[in-house]
């Protein structure tokens, strides 16, 4: 690591160069990582590895972990970004985070909503001619013809809901950013 960081330092690039904080759920191997990797000049700092067994946990951790880092450079979360703990982990002091999450639950039939998650396999869907979801117009197809696409395995579904969940996180973290500086968050 120490290599890598003065190999960064030696030729900027306009590109940051982050640290990844490890250590389980132990809360002592956090601190310790935390404290050393804070002590070196990195651009941010990317919080990896098991959170937890579930939400509560992880959000506990980060409880833990957030006010050992440094408050002026910018805190990415790997691997977690449902709607659920995009709203959660903002208010602790994440920044940004990546997740395969919107793309893998459409392609098990899970439309992302601001209603809470919509199970398009449902035949409650079957003759719904309702748009996926009414205050976010995205994609102009009915619940219905989604509905029908899942059951027939049409891969334009998966592009189709793929696409929608992605244009619902873009406006979940657009609405999030408003928040913050509204200093609502």
């Amino acid at each position: 690591m120490a290599r890598s960081l003065k190999a960064h330092l030696a030729q900027p690039r306009q590109q940051a160069m982050y640290a990844v904080v490890h250590g389980g759920t132990d809360e002592e191997l956090r601190a310790e990582s935390a404290s050393y990797l804070s002590s070196l000049p990195f651009d941010g700092f990317a919080i990896g590895g098991s959170l937890g067994k579930d939400r509560a946990e992880m959000l506990a951790l980060l409880r833990f972990l957030m006010p050992r880092l440094p408050e002026q450079k910018p805190n990415h979360l790997l691997g977690i970004a449902d709607p659920e703990s995009a709203e959660a982990v903002v208010p602790l002091g994440i920044d940004t985070m990546d997740s395969c999450n919107p793309t893998r639950v459409a392609r098990h039939g899970l439309l992302l909503t601001s209603d809470g998650p919509l199970k398009i396999k449902s035949v409650r869907y079957a003759s719904d001619y309702g748009p996926i979801d009414p205050k976010l117009p995205t994609i102009a197809h009915s619940r219905s013809y989604l509905h029908h696409l899942f059951k027939q395995h049409e891969p334009l579904f998966m592009t189709l809901a793929s696409q929608h969940n992605l244009i619902f996180m873009n406006k979940l973290m657009a609405d999030l950013r408003r928040r913050i500086l509204a200093d609502e968050v």
